[in-house]
């Protein structure tokens, strides 16, 4: 609270050492998410040439690299925590590898639990898909060799590897993958349908890159300071990587722009760059310290995530795929939006809600009055 002109001391980290704006971006990556899979799922495939359609899934295409990025940014967070705490390289190495495999199995108890509610109607093949999930337990798996490293130094060196798994995509795609085994190829290869190693792990390894500049300079001023620099970089990126783009100059024999083009990747780093200081400024006003429904999401973005691929993709509204109108999907979009922002706020508040429906379920005697009451 405020009052004249005085103001609340600036805080971008709440008590539990959370980051509210990495809060708050990674639920605008799930809010975007929310949306581009409804209109996906449920408009008429007539009208997908439409506006509506192709900017929701332009920007739909955003949030699996947000994802990663801000994986890559608390797993530069967990390797920063161990350095401090003096403990060894090699037991910093495993801790990363734990974090990697907890990924994994979130990934395929994902997939299972997707697979047994389709009833029989999906191969059991669908278990093995390689998801964003996924994606993100490999990517950390491979990249947990940084943690060997100091801070300072994984800030270049993990820069330096997103710079070089994004430039090697599209020779990775030029590779003869016969006789591969088709998980192999769908953990490393880009793949419109898959989430291969090259080029999401990019995201990954830059975004331990920003993880780990944020743990060196951690004062509120020096912060201040990198945010605008970042930001600018991420301008600069992302227009010099749209206007080569545009220039149709390619290194490569053959590269597919939508699938495995450097350029790509750089623009919507730039893109996610510029949105991270957006919201580390909006979140230097005392009142962005406030519950943000937007925040919501970011808190509980797996539970968001998990649900409404299922009521989304699943059986559930059967009659509405590829069925519906523009204004039909729009109101289908809220809705699921509206739904998961309550599953999210009752997550956040399971003790308290528990109690109210135990009181409306058995409700508590009120005491007996006694004479002179």
């Amino acid at each position: 609270m405020t009052t004249g002109k005085s103001r609340a001391p600036l805080q971008t980290v709440t008590p539990n050492r959370r980051l509210l704006y990495l809060d708050w971006f990674r639920g605008l990556g799930a809010l975007i998410m929310l949306q581009g899979h409804v209109f996906h799922s449920f408009l008429r495939n007539d009208l997908r040439q439409g506006n509506a359609y192709v900017v929701s899934q332009f920007f739909g295409g955003m949030p699996p690299a947000i994802f990663l990025f801000l994986t890559g940014t608390t797993f530069a967070f967990l390797m920063y925590s161990q350095e401090r705490k003096g403990v060894t390289p090699g037991r910093r190495w495993f801790t990363s590898l734990r974090r990697s495999g907890y990924l994994f199995f979130l990934a395929f108890a994902f997939r299972l639990q997707l697979w047994a509610f389709s009833w029989g109607k999906s191969p059991f093949s669908d278990v093995f898909r390689v998801d964003v999930l996924n994606c993100m337990g490999f990517s950390l798996a491979m990249l947990a060799v940084m943690s060997l490293f100091r801070v300072a130094e994984r800030v270049r060196l993990c820069a330096i590897l997103g710079f070089a798994i994004a430039c090697a995509s599209p020779l990775v795609s030029q590779i003869d993958w016969g006789g591969t085994p088709w998980l192999v190829k769908s953990y490393l290869a880009p793949d419109h349908l898959f989430f291969g190693f090259f080029p999401w792990a990019a995201y990954v390894a830059f975004g331990m890159s920003f993880g780990s500049l944020l743990r060196i300079l951690n004062d509120e001023e020096r912060q201040a300071n990198l945010m605008l620099w970042i930001g600018l970089a991420g301008l600069m990126l992302a227009l010099g990587a749209h206007e080569l783009s545009n220039m149709g100059i390619s290194l490569y024999n053959k590269s597919d722009f939508w699938l495995d083009s450097p350029l790509l990747v750089l623009i919507k780093l730039g893109v996610i760059l510029l949105a991270v200081t957006f919201a580390y400024v909006w979140h230097r006003q005392a009142s962005a310290q406030n519950w943000s429904w937007i925040r919501q999401f970011g808190v509980t973005s797996l539970l968001v995530y998990w649900v409404h691929i299922e009521l989304v993709y699943g059986r559930w509204f059967g009659s509405w795929k590829e069925n519906l109108t523009v204004e039909q999907t729009l109101v289908a979009a809220v809705g699921v939006i509206a739904l998961m922002l309550l599953l999210s706020v009752i997550r956040t508040n399971f003790d308290r809600v528990r109690a109210v429906v135990l009181n409306l379920i058995s409700p508590q005697p009120e005491p007996e009055r006694v004479s002179g009451d």
